[in-house]
């Protein structure tokens, strides 16, 4: 419903509107539209989802983009952003955005950053420049992005790792969320700042962790610290061990995560949100993900073959081009040859996101994810009619 305090827009809100077992499909709802669950968010890291324009992102289905505060804050800076009318304005992207918080970088920079209870300095990576990130600094950098969902700041750690520091990595966290909460309080109406459970891949400090946020009352809940190293039947049983202590009206986003594989398997347990670089990084290496599998053209099995990816698939460069040509553009490495293959991989999990919404509306998601999975243990060696 629109809010007042947001100048009569539509107030962040999520309904669930359909379930299937733990699965389920919903809609969120923020000032600049809605964003249709089981979602997808490609990551646009740098204000940009790379090797893509944003109406074919658009294009494609998706309803959210991901952007990354540690890396807009080095460049072009936040403030820049915000003179320049926000990250929307800025890069060309209408709908909602989701801006992570920097904590994943506490983790991959370890080596140029240094850590404690105030927050972190990085050293930037860019040309060794110092930068301090604090809860309170992380919340107002997304603030002047003007991203539309918002996560605390928080200190993500590799797995597998000691208990020791993965419990008090954890604590840390739910520290930080209590001030990034606070923090957020002077951010417009209509924007929303998530909470992320950490605690690796220890269940009774994921369940801790999970308590101790959702008496917190965020208005969505984030499961961080996961796709990290671990098995995924480690990342799942931690998802199961998490669930039943998270608000059950509320979002729930999986970071960073993951193979389309991953993500039938999280859905299945309630998740509703995804992001991973996969898609775009796999593609500007030649690797596209497909109802087939996943297809490498690199392969010299490509070079003859006059078929097209998916002759089925609603996206142009699935269909419209053949593997012979993808494999020519990959192995010469020209541009074109990542951008094509990024746009295959994004419409495949748009795809296979719209595919899980609709087999939740219908009760039966169970059986779609069973004739995906066979459809990539069939894979394209031979011929394909449909």
């Amino acid at each position: 419903m629109p809010d007042a305090a947001s100048g009569g827009k539509p107030a962040f809100a999520f309904r669930i509107d359909g379930r299937d077992g733990a699965a389920r499909t919903g809609l969120i709802t923020t000032p600049r539209g809605t964003i249709r669950t089981p979602a997808f968010m490609p990551v646009g890291t740098q204000g940009t989802v790379k090797g893509m324009y944003m109406d074919q992102v658009r294009a494609l289905g998706a309803d959210v983009i991901l952007g990354n505060t540690y890396h807009l804050m080095l460049r072009p800076g936040a403030e820049r952003i915000a003179t320049l009318g926000g990250l929307h304005r800025f890069g060309g992207w209408t709908g909602p955005i989701l801006t992570d918080s920097g904590g994943f970088q506490v983790m991959s920079l370890s080596k140029l950053r240094k850590l404690d209870e105030r927050g972190v300095t990085f050293a930037s990576h860019i040309d060794g420049s110092r930068f301090d990130l604090t809860p309170e600094r992380s919340v107002e950098i997304q603030g002047l992005l003007g991203s539309d969902i918002q996560m605390q700041l928080d200190e993500c750690v590799s797995l597998p790792n000691e208990r020791a520091a993965i419990d008090r990595a954890m604590r840390l966290s739910i520290r930080w969320a209590e001030r990034s909460k606070r923090a957020f309080e002077s951010q417009p109406a209509g924007r929303a700042l998530f909470g992320i459970v950490q605690g690796g891949d220890q269940p009774d400090l994921r369940v801790e962790s999970a308590r101790a946020l959702a008496g917190m009352d965020f208005p969505g809940y984030s499961i961080g610290g996961l796709a990290v190293g671990e098995p995924q039947a480690v990342m799942l049983a931690m998802i199961e061990e998490v669930m039943p202590h998270l608000p059950d009206g509320k979002p729930h986003y999986l970071m960073g995560v993951g193979t389309p594989d991953d993500l039938l398997a999280s859905v299945a347990r309630g998740i509703d949100m995804f992001d991973c670089v996969m898609p775009t990084r796999n593609g500007r290496h030649g690797q596209a993900f497909t109802r087939f599998g996943k297809l490498n053209f690199r392969n010299a099995r490509h070079a003859d073959d006059p078929r097209p990816v998916d002759e089925t698939s609603s996206c142009p460069a699935a269909r419209d081009y053949s593997r012979a040509y993808l494999h020519h553009l990959v192995r010469t490495e020209e541009m074109l040859g990542a951008m094509l293959v990024t746009w295959i991989n994004l419409a495949y999990y748009q795809d296979l996101m719209a595919g899980a919404r609709a087999a939740i509306a219908a009760g039966r998601f169970a059986d779609y994810a069973a004739e995906v999975r066979e459809g990539w243990k069939r894979g394209d060696i031979a011929p394909h009619a449909g």
